[in-house]
């Protein structure tokens, strides 16, 4: 076989290993543990705040505010903290004017990004457990007391709720996202069975005090991070399937590539900042489950570009990998005008949409790694502006 087969073969490796043999190992591994089975609820529940950065939301946050209100928890014991990036659109009057209901607003002089709100939440934080979550998200009624009663295990640190993706009649992204959110909260319902996750959701999860108070660089990300600090302490990240909040889809599959090249590159920058946890001597299993789970998965965007010049460097000598360069160029095309042509992507046949969402998931990809290599960090937080889930259904 010719040396331009063996450069095919990386990406063709890199991708089947993280999306489907990392998977296969933890579900064999996870036949031999017992089922996960729901925390039982505390004697007496804990204080929570639920930290809220925004950032000129004040077209959702009335119905965000409203809906974090109707949550299931003890009043007495639960608490609003909105956090204001500089917002200039009358996101802070609004808040304001729930005061008389408990919400606190904390109002940045200057814009220092999400990370950033988040570290200065902790001046006026009053729970033992700290709830962060997006303006744009809404938590269901009763998802809070299954996530704060795992907090019972003494072993827990984080615990994540489970993410599920829905979308109004006139959104455009391709659903594609869907599919992969759903992939996403399955493989971490495995790596729970097998002890723990390696990453909470950003959009609603859940730490104890002590370690949130941990001031975090700003271009970083800290709900990436949060599972990574648990584990620095002894302790364990979790996902809890019960805990369920509703994640809007990205009004375009363009919004949906800024947002993945966004948060790929502040992931591999946070990586690179804790890689002492890729240490397998000392942290074992977990380091193996980082490294599958983030670094292989980013790898596959990284390596990409290796599959057609392998099968380019080949196909001078080789027919089957003259049909293989022929089926890669057509495919990357059909899915470059699914997404970037003038048909609105909703209107396509599911295929189309699908391939569109995964070629633009690896050329954000690619971006994020140029992005990271270079050092270019943005912690200036443009929040993903995500449609209205009025009418949203399931997806």
């Amino acid at each position: 076989m010719s040396w331009g087969w063996w450069v095919a073969i990386v990406p063709v490796f890199c991708f089947g290993y993280a999306y489907f043999g990392y998977p296969g190992l933890l579900w064999l591994w996870s036949r031999g543990r017992p089922p996960l089975r729901r925390a039982a609820e505390p004697e007496e529940w804990p204080s929570v705040t639920v930290v809220l950065p925004v950032y000129n939301e004040v077209r959702v946050i009335g119905r965000t505010l409203d809906s974090l209100l109707a949550i299931d928890y003890p009043k007495d014991r639960f608490g609003i903290l909105v956090v204001s990036d500089a917002s200039t659109d009358g996101t802070d009057e609004a808040v304001r004017g729930y005061a008389d209901r408990g919400v606190e607003l904390l109002r940045l002089a200057e814009r220092s990004g999400k990370t950033g709100a988040e570290n200065a939440a902790a001046v006026a934080i009053r729970g033992e457990i700290v709830i962060n979550t997006d303006a744009t998200i809404r938590i269901l009624p009763d998802a809070l007391k299954p996530l704060v009663a795992s907090f019972t295990d003494p072993t827990v640190g984080v615990a994540s709720g489970r993410d599920v993706s829905v979308g109004a009649l006139d959104v455009e992204a391709s659903q594609g996202e869907s599919r992969y959110v759903g992939y996403e909260m399955w493989l971490r319902g495995l790596e729970t069975r097998c002890g723990g996750i390696v990453g909470a959701s950003g959009c609603f999860y859940a730490n104890r005090r002590h370690l949130h108070d941990h001031l975090f660089p700003t271009a970083l990300s800290r709900d990436f991070a949060s599972a990574l600090i648990a584990i620095e302490h002894g302790y364990r990240a979790i996902s809890v399937d019960e805990a369920v909040c509703l994640v809007p889809r990205a009004a375009s599959l363009e919004v949906e590539y800024r947002r993945k090249t966004r948060t790929m590159a502040r992931g591999l920058e946070t990586l690179w900042y804790k890689r002492a946890l890729l240490n397998p001597f000392r942290y074992g299993r977990y380091s193996w489950m980082l490294f599958s789970h983030k670094l292989a998965r980013w790898l596959v965007f990284l390596t990409a570009p290796l599959l057609p010049i392998g099968l380019a460097i080949a196909a001078p000598a080789s027919a089957l990998a003259k049909v293989g360069l022929a089926v890669v160029a057509g495919g990357t095309l059909v899915a470059w005008l699914a997404w970037k042509g003038p048909q609105g992507i909703r209107d396509l046949h599911w295929s189309l949409r699908t391939a569109a969402f995964g070629l633009a998931s690896s050329v954000a990809g690619l971006v994020a790694w140029t992005k990271a290599i270079r050092g270019e960090l943005n912690p200036v937080w443009e929040p993903t502006r995500r449609p209205d889930m009025g009418g949203g259904k399931a997806g």
